[in-house]
């Protein structure tokens, strides 16, 4: 490899959250992404915390100017219609997420936080 080449890596999203309880009811309990580090400054300060599935990294933060509230993402997987049937024998309160086939051959999921993000599971129609 050439010491002047650049190599990107894939992007960590950071979402905006308001309430770790609620973050973590839907991240951990619901979607079931693990809680890999929280970081506070000090007590009673904005939590920011890394969150993983896989090999899909999230940031969440509480902080203002992180993150606006509404952002969305998109996040590849296989075996799609698993998760699907997974997510609704949940049956989560707040959600109850379709599967979308799109017209650009792909199968979707699309799910709202409590903070007003979009996640957008995907997967190719011809994997």
């Amino acid at each position: 490899m050439n010491s002047n080449e650049i190599t990107m890596y894939e992007p960590i999203p950071i979402l905006r959250i308001f309430d770790e309880k609620k973050a973590l009811e839907f991240y951990v309990d619901f979607l079931e992404f693990k809680v890999d580090w929280k970081h506070n400054f000090e007590e009673n300060t904005p939590l920011y915390m890394q969150i993983s599935s896989g090999k899909c990294i999230i940031h969440l933060s509480e902080h203002y100017g992180d993150a606006a509230p509404g952002s969305s993402i998109r996040i590849a997987v296989n075996n799609i219609k698993t998760l699907h049937e997974k997510l609704l024998s949940k049956n989560y309160k707040y959600t109850r997420p379709g599967l979308e086939e799109t017209p650009w051959n792909t199968l979707e999921i699309t799910v709202g936080d409590p903070f007003y993000n979009r996640i957008i599971f995907y997967q190719n129609k011809f994997e």
